[in-house]
């Protein structure tokens, strides 16, 4: 059953932040697909829903960014999954905004969300998709809790629909393939042709 975990912290007073667009990237899938989230047994909120013949869960931990790994140990130990079966989705301010990077493996890349979730399940053999929300800070951490500029907001619903997109891709062909068709800058260029910058 695959699984796409969405790393963000609950809140209104998050909503809308770069840090979060874990969590908005799978909200977009669920609208999408016309399914709610419920409270799972542990710290997230999950709802189970298919693409084609696929089912799929979406998944939204509750336990702020730094315990991600906690729900997410937990969720896999509720639905009996395999590490094959998770896509963590997070932000990367070490990526140019919009820049999309799967990999089947890795270290957590400075990311405290990924830091949990390989610390909890001891192993860093796990996917994950990293959207790049922009490298131009002088503090990390007041970026990531920063809102969208106004640029970024008219940007942000095509980048939402190809990352759908992305996934879908990932659950029908698996992380090698999605890697190779999708990691790159999903920025229109100067011509508006879509090729990368």
């Amino acid at each position: 059953m695959h699984t796409i975990v969405g790393l963000g912290n609950p809140g209104k007073k998050y909503t809308g932040t770069r840090h979060n667009i874990g969590f908005e990237i799978v909200d977009n899938i669920a609208d999408d697909l016309q399914c709610s989230f419920k409270a799972g047994k542990g710290e997230y909120y999950y709802a189970q829903t298919g693409v084609g013949a696929q089912k799929i869960i979406l998944v939204k931990p509750t336990t702020y960014m730094n315990n991600s790994g906690l729900a997410v140990r937990q969720i896999m130990n509720y639905f009996s999954l395999t590490l094959e079966d998770v896509l963590i989705v997070c932000d990367d301010y070490n990526l140019p905004w919009g820049t999309f990077r799967f990999r089947s493996m890795g270290s957590d890349g400075g990311h405290n969300g990924l830091a949990s979730i390989i610390y909890e399940l001891e192993t860093d053999n796990i996917s994950r998709f990293r959207f790049g929300i922009g490298n131009y800070f002088n503090d990390a951490i007041d970026f990531v809790l920063s809102k969208f500029d106004q640029r970024e907001k008219g940007e942000i619903k095509r980048l939402l629909s190809m990352a759908k997109e992305a996934i879908f891709c990932w659950i029908e062909n698996g992380v090698e393939f999605t890697m190779n068709r999708y990691n790159r800058s999903f920025l229109l260029s100067a011509d508006g042709d879509g090729t990368e910058e």
